[in-house]
Parts: structure tokens; C-alpha cells; sequence
């Protein structure tokens, strides 16, 4: 039996509210047996964590406040998203990181929101879903110091911290982040025909690092390219997956469906 996860994808978008459960039918259709969709903002956070009421042990939300929705970083936000993050169904704090390409939300910011929500996800022991654009340098350096205080304090997290969503980056910045026991999300584009450098890195990781990723409604994978993405698309990623490792869809299936557990803790 294949067993296909999501990790990431944005169900309580807009661009769903049309046909948001046909598109999660496809999803099961497809071989998916569990997704997750992480929040944005408070407000995203609550629609994701409405879904999980519905869909109980299907879907899983995480919630965090995602570097382009910055707003002014109140205690009262703080609060809000404690509380969030407290509700049943919730088991990941994200999708937070820093993100200076758009710079919609100040870089100084940017820093202070996901160094305030790296320490919630150390209080509450839940893991991280990283974004990263353009921010690398920056980035890294606050989540390895952050990891070697959850070493430094025996940290159940420093095991399984979390994951680079959507990971565009250089090999060698995924060697330092699994070397921290960081999982690497693969989604859409390692399908692309114009993709050499993403195709090469995701055959250099090690499959037992690899989360499967939709990013949903974006980052269609090939040959879908274009169109509003959905998480019944997960195989496609997968495939690619396997060929580049030169193994069966079945493993690939079987292992980052094993990865998800270990990272999200999953019963």
C-alpha cells in the first residue's frame, strides 16, 4: 500500500473555497493518507485549525505568522498564537522564517518574529516549518544557534527540529541543516524540465531527510505547471523523487511517509 503525505499545502486558501472538498477527495483518491496545512497569520492559523476539526486525524495544522505577514509584534499577537498553538490538532509552529526578497515586512522584524517563534516552538516542544527566500546566511545562523540551546539543554526537539519547506537552496546549506537533524522539503519545482540544479541536489540528500511537499495552491509540479496546484499531485514529486534516487515510488512513499512521523509525531 502507498502511503502519500503532504507536508505542506495552503487548503484554507481562497483559491479553494469553491471546491475545497473535491480537492481534498482527490488528495485521498490519489493514495494521500495524511496532509498538513500550515497558517500563515492568526487568521490563517484558525481556518487551518478549523479543517483538522473536520478532517481529524487526516489533516494536521501548524500555526506561525509567516515573514511576509508581519504585523506590529504585540504581546497580544505573542498571546494569540500561544493559544493557537495549544489547540488539539495543531503539531508544528510555522510556516515562519525570514523572506527578503519581498521585504514585506522589515528585516529587523522579519528576525524578531521568528527568533520569538523558534522560542515558542522550544516552549511548547513543537517542531519548526522553515521558509527561506533570499535570507539564507541570515537564517542559518539563527537556527544554529537555536539548535545548540536545544542541545545544550538535552531539548527533546534538537532530534527532529523541523524542516526547510520548499528547500531552494545550495547543497552545502542542506548538509549544515540535516547535520541539525533538519528534514529538507522537496516540492514542485524538482519536477521542472528547466530545473538541472534542483534535479542534482535532490539526488545528493538522503532520502531519509526528505519530506514531500505541495505548497499547494502553488509550485505546480510538471506537467501541471501553470494551473492552481493541489495536494493529489504529491505522487508526481515523489516519482521524480524515486527516479533521480533510482528507487521505487514505493520507498519514496514508505520512507517520507516514516519521515512525517518521526517529525510531526504522529500516531
Amino acid at each position: 500500500m502507498t502511503l502519500f503525505t503532504d507536508t505542506h499545502c495552503h487548503l484554507d486558501f481562497s483559491s479553494y473555497d469553491a471546491d475545497r472538498d473535491a480537492v481534498i477527495q482527490r488528495a485521498w483518491d490519489a493514495g494521500l493518507v495524511w496532509i498538513l496545512n500550515p497558517g500563515i497569520d492568526l487568521q490563517t492559523n484558525q481556518a487551518a485549525i478549523n479543517l483538522t476539526r473536520r478532517y481529524p486525524g487526516k489533516i494536521n495544522a501548524a500555526v506561525g505568522i509567516h515573514p511576509n505577514f508581519g504585523q506590529p509584534w504585540t504581546q497580544e499577537v505573542v498571546d494569540d498564537l500561544t493559544e493557537q498553538a495549544s489547540q488539539p490538532g495543531v503539531v508544528a509552529i510555522g510556516e515562519i522564517g525570514l523572506d527578503y526578497y519581498r521585504q514585506h515586512t522589515p528585516s529587523e522584524q522579519q528576525v524578531t518574529m521568528f527568533q520569538a517563534q523558534l522560542s515558542l516552538a522550544a516552549k511548547l516542544n513543537l517542531p519548526v516549518i522553515i521558509h527561506n527566500r533570499e535570507s539564507t546566511r541570515d537564517l542559518m545562523n539563527i537556527l544554529t544557534r537555536w539548535h545548540k540551546e536545544l542541545v545544550n539543554n538535552s531539548h527533546p526537539l534538537a532530534k527532529h527540529p523541523g524542516v526547510l519547506h520548499s528547500f531552494s537552496a545550495d547543497l552545502e546549506t542542506a548538509a549544515a541543516a540535516i547535520e541539525m537533524n533538519f528534514f529538507i522539503g522537496i516540492s514542485g519545482p524538482v519536477t521542472f524540465t528547466n530545473a538541472p540544479d534542483r534535479k542534482a541536489i535532490t539526488r545528493s540528500l538522503p532520502i531519509d531527510h526528505l519530506l514531500l511537499e505541495t505548497d499547494a495552491p502553488y509550485l505546480t509540479p510538471h506537467p501541471h505547471r501553470g494551473i492552481r496546484n493541489e495536494p493529489a499531485y504529491i505522487p508526481l514529486i515523489a516519482e521524480e523523487i524515486a527516479r533521480l534516487h533510482n528507487i521505487s515510488l514505493e520507498k519514496v512513499a514508505e520512507v517520507t511517509f516514516q519521515n512525517a512521523q518521526k517529525l510531526f509525531n504522529l500516531q
